[in-house]
């Protein structure tokens, strides 16, 4: 079964087809960062306005890639949420018109999950059970995988994702966005350990994530210290990034040992934060656990893992029809 993927949730239009479930036959994201930059984070209503321009050019590349016609593919699947709305509409209007006027059969799909089958896309993919960690700009949580459709989540973010705390603190320090690829980026020529941030466990045996205050300490200590914004700017950006990171592999392995799980998965953009994947499989060989993590470009937005997941739906007999709507928040696995 070849499907055709839309992935429109944020500021990525994507398109891409999949073969079966796992195998990418081709995969294209029209990314908008450049048009976002100036404001320091994304502008919903330039996103929806950008997703309208890309969309059709997105879909013909990655059928041109896969050496299909739209009329050939099996099927569709679509973001339908969580998202900005206005960008979610763009994607999930023009899958469920083309499925429509096709005759195809078609599913909207949640974001999260999608992130979540990303690591099928990468030989060879975790056994199950697994657990998860969803660390992205939006969203960060702690899932328990079962099969490819029975996810539990265990523990979310309170307040700011990881992502957001990165794209805030870069923010604050004055080094642009997106924040994650600044910060990991400084923090390669600074020391961890020099300056200390506090690392918000919140309840230590719980899977629940709070990084709001972590941000607001680095806003302490920049105001606290002016000087340090521009003299110690890396070592500020390491000791911050070593507080995320030591945060979320310590939940992420927690869970794994409550839940007796001998697999870990990383996955969303944040999974593409150097530290934090060199800090994972040496902390998770350490308890004899083995680790998934996609390559770079499966772990920010993609329509691979909307594909991917869209597999299992339909497999499932799950159908779209045309009452049905995007939703910005809510509907969590």
């Amino acid at each position: 079964m070849n499907i055709l993927g839309i992935e429109s949730s944020c500021d990525d239009t994507a398109a891409a087809v999949v073969a079966d479930g796992h195998r990418i036959l081709s995969s294209v994201v029209s990314s908008q960062t450049s048009i976002h930059q100036r404001y320091g984070g994304v502008v919903p209503e330039l996103a929806s306005r950008k997703h309208i321009e890309a969309i059709l050019p997105v879909v013909q590349s990655a059928l041109e890639q896969a050496g299909l016609e739209l009329a050939s593919v099996d099927a569709m699947a679509v973001t339908r949420g969580p998202g900005l709305v206005g960008s979610l509409l763009v994607g999930f209007s023009f899958a469920k018109a083309c499925a429509h006027a096709l005759a195809k059969p078609w599913v909207g799909v949640n974001h999260l999950e999608a992130h979540i089958h990303s690591v099928f896309l990468n030989p060879p993919p975790p056994p199950f059970p697994f657990m998860a960690l969803l660390a992205s700009g939006g969203h960060t949580g702690l899932y328990h995988v079962s099969s490819p459709t029975a996810i539990e989540l265990l523990g979310q973010t309170r307040d700011d994702a990881a992502g957001e705390a990165f794209d805030k603190v870069s923010k604050l320090l004055n080094q642009g966005y997106p924040g994650g690829a600044v910060i990991d980026r400084l923090a390669a020529d600074g020391d961890p350990a020099a300056i200390r941030f506090p690392r918000p466990y919140l309840d230590k045996s719980g899977f629940d994530f709070s990084f709001s205050g972590l941000k607001s300490a680095v806003l302490r200590h920049v105001t606290q210290y002016p000087d340090d914004a521009r003299v110690r700017l890396n070592d500020i950006c390491a000791g911050f990034q070593e507080a995320v990171v030591e945060v979320l592999v310590y939940k992420l392995l927690k869970a794994a040992e409550t839940r007796s799980c001998e697999h870990v998965a990383l996955v969303g953009g944040v999974a593409a934060n150097g530290r934090l994947r060199a800090r994972l499989r040496k902390d998770a060989e350490a308890a004899r656990l083995s680790v998934h993590i996609p390559p770079a470009e499966l772990c920010g937005d993609n329509a691979a893992m909307v594909a991917a997941v869209g597999h299992w739906y339909l497999q499932g007999g799950m159908r779209g029809c045309l009452a049905d709507d995007v939703f910005s928040r809510g509907a969590q696995l």
